[in-house]
């Protein structure tokens, strides 16, 4: 045992140090079909047939020799280096030759904003700058924008000189903060009305302007849940409403998994005492009065109802005024009607 135990561990030492040095040309009865494009490979040889603990190595042996064919096909395109000489070296693909399918539709084109739609029309092409730009100041390159940028923070200076015709008396430090605070609501409201361009196509905001309150409002709501966090930490605009409440209700809270037992404990106490309980479920007295008011509601109904038709029927009647007794006008009808009217019980005196 010992012996054939030794031997398979040899085996298994011989074939782990042939293994890295394989050779890269492989055979293939036949060849293998290529699409470069779309790095694909495919084998029409037969799958070998071998034993079923031999069957994990044999197709980790076969995917290595076709991905070894797919490789030499990709050294044998024609390549270049990318940004500049000393990036790495990439190859050209060419055209893919089957058309695999999407698991999403093609994204839609991003419509254009109020100031590309105008640089169209002017003509104006948008130049390249760089990052950095020469502070004379300061003797050095800095960032044009940003923290420590070329000129300094204009925001940090200690003086202000008053503008000519302007206030005197005026705080110019306030009216720099007040400034800058109105361009950034404003960059900001811009922003909103190119996303809701984009998100309501029709319906949206467009360049004439020639909108109502409740349109600017619509777009304004949706272009705000368009974010990753569905406005949740979206500034609000200047004089803009609050949220309506959310639709939908209030949302179920579920007791944790993992809490008080006590509490737990009651409460399965409870539902296994209902449930074994001989008390129906249905509650027998509410049921009964429900069914009583029912039937005094329809009792009620049809004695005013007939109590009408009655009526009705005495100034119909004909004979002038006779009654259904033979009395003249109400006095053959009255004392009959009282004595229906006394109460069960009392003896007439």
């Amino acid at each position: 045992m010992a012996a054939l135990c030794l031997e398979e561990l040899l085996a298994r030492a011989e074939q782990r140090e042939a293994e890295p040095h394989r050779s890269v040309a492989v055979q293939k009865e036949l060849e293998l079909e290529f699409d470069l494009g779309n790095l694909l490979a495919l084998d029409r040889n037969p799958p070998p047939s071998v034993p079923r603990a031999q069957r994990e190595s044999r197709l980790r042996s076969l995917a290595r020799d076709n991905t070894q064919l797919l490789v030499a096909q990709l050294w044998g395109l024609p390549a270049g280096r990318a940004e500049g000489a000393t990036g790495p070296l990439v190859a050209q693909l060419p055209e893919p030759s089957y058309r695999l399918p999407r698991e999403k539709p093609l994204p839609r084109p991003r419509p254009p904003t109020r100031w590309e739609q105008f640089a169209r029309l002017k003509g104006i092409r948008r130049r390249k700058r760089t990052s950095l730009v020469w502070d004379e100041a300061a003797k050095q390159w800095r960032r044009r924008w940003g923290y420590e940028r070329a000129g300094g923070d204009p925001a940090r200076d200690w003086l202000i000189e008053v503008p000519a015709g302007a206030d005197p008396h005026e705080d110019q430090f306030a009216k720099r903060l007040r400034d800058k605070r109105e361009k950034v609501a404003r960059n900001e409201f811009n922003r909103l009305r190119n996303i809701a361009r984009g998100a309501l196509p029709g319906r949206g905001l467009h360049p004439t302007g020639h909108q109502s309150r409740a349109e600017l409002g619509r777009a304004t709501q949706v272009a705000r849940v368009s974010t990753a966090s569905l406005g949740r930490f979206q500034p609000r605009l200047p004089k803009e409403p609050a949220a309506p409440p959310p639709r939908g209700g209030k949302k179920r809270h579920f007791q944790p998994l993992l809490g008080d037992l006590a509490a737990e404990r009651s409460r399965q106490l409870e539902l296994l005492r209902g449930l074994g309980s001989k008390k129906p479920p249905l509650d027998l007295t509410r049921a009964v009065n429900k069914q009583l008011r029912e039937e005094d509601a329809q009792a009620a109904a049809g004695k005013g109802k007939k109590r009408g038709q009655r009526g009705k029927r005495g100034r119909q009647r004909p004979g002038g005024g006779k009654g259904p007794a033979g009395g003249k006008g109400k006095k053959g009808g009255a004392p009959r009607r009282r004595q229906q009217q006394r109460p069960a019980g009392r003896k007439r005196s």
